[in-house]
């Protein structure tokens, strides 16, 4: 018998282009007309095959959800949508980039010697000497 938590379920891409825009539509619970319109707005852009049709991936229909909620439960309008997801596109990048420099700093601390840090011991005392102009 195979334990759920030793072997997982493979999970979808959330970044794989695979709806076509009548399925994500129907997934987001819009119509089609108003997925061209947000993607002409910037809202929310899809992935453009090479016949120019587009395709959606399982975090573009989130994302359309998201929208229509701010939309109608929450009273924001397009303006303010689009501003949103734009400071949270930022918001997750800057997180990003957090996590990077976090695992920097903790592989600097690490006991292995860095070929590209000089160690300088505590005990060592530095002087600058400068000559006095006579």
């Amino acid at each position: 018998m195979q334990n759920s938590f030793t072997n997982p379920e493979p999970r979808p891409d959330p970044d794989a282009q695979i709806f076509a825009i009548s399925v994500a539509a129907e997934l987001a619970g819009m119509h089609a007309q108003t997925l061209r319109n947000y993607d002409r707005l910037g809202l929310v852009t899809p992935h453009r095959t090479t016949g120019g049709g587009r395709r959606y991936s399982p975090r573009d229909v989130a994302l359309l959800r998201e929208v229509q909620r701010l939309s109608q439960d929450e009273g924001v309008n397009l303006a303010g949508i689009k501003r949103i997801i734009e400071l949270t596109n930022q918001v997750e990048a800057l997180q990003r980039r957090v996590g990077e420099l976090s695992e920097e700093i903790e592989e600097s601390h690490s006991p292995v010697p860095r070929r590209d840090l000089v160690h300088i011991p505590r005990s060592t005392a530095l002087v600058v000497w400068k000559r006095r102009s006579q």
